[in-house]
């Protein structure tokens, strides 16, 4: 398949769209120098941004692994804190909590694996998986709206920073988009850090 597809949103429907992209970024994340180089960046974004606090998910198959980024980032400060995604249940806007490399862990929703700890977090940062993404910040997810019900509802006075995650092959023509879909600040991938357009 070739790494550089060009995807036309409106000649195919989303569910076309987001198959096509999970099989070209499982092909992406295949290739140790992508992941090398994204693990890099991600640093490199997290740093630009100067933030403390920093939610993340848990790698699902084809999705960039931040663990070790993310623990790297953490030995950096002692005040820093990072945090995991737990989905109550479907439907209602995810909850973040406290994650180290050592924090227990147990299978959720989705055979997702999440902390076994409590301590709710409201980051300041959200690094946000993608199956595909735009010039203009938007993204393609699984289609299940967790990140955009998460962002309309967040608990805090300022919403977070968010960074969505992703390989350069699955860079798209504009997505098509609905009323809830709510734009990233940012995209990081291997290649560098993509702020969104303006408009």
């Amino acid at each position: 398949m070739n790494p550089s597809i060009a995807c036309n949103p409106s000649a195919e429907s989303k569910k076309t769209l987001r198959r096509t992209l999970l099989e070209t970024r499982l092909q992406a994340a295949s290739e140790p120098a992508n992941n090398a180089a994204l693990a890099r960046r991600v640093l490199d974004a997290l740093k630009h941004f100067d933030v403390r606090s920093v939610g993340f998910y848990w790698p699902l198959a084809g999705e960039f692994d931040a663990r070790a980024a993310i623990s790297i980032w953490l030995a950096g400060g002692s005040a820093r804190e990072a945090s995991l995604p737990i989905i109550r249940e479907r439907g209602v806007p995810l909850e973040f909590h406290a994650w180290s490399p050592d924090t227990p862990m147990k299978i959720g929703h989705h055979k997702i694996a999440e902390p076994a700890t409590e301590r709710l977090v409201i980051p300041e940062l959200l690094l946000v998986p993608c199956v595909g993404f735009d010039a203009d910040g938007y993204r393609l997810g699984y289609g299940g709206g967790y990140y955009d019900r998460t962002l309309a509802g967040w608990p805090g006075a300022t919403k977070p920073i968010t960074v969505g995650v992703g390989y350069e092959a699955c860079r798209t023509a504009a997505l098509e988009r609905e009323a809830h879909d709510i734009p990233l600040d940012m995209i990081v991938t291997e290649s560098g850090l993509h702020a969104r357009a303006a408009g």
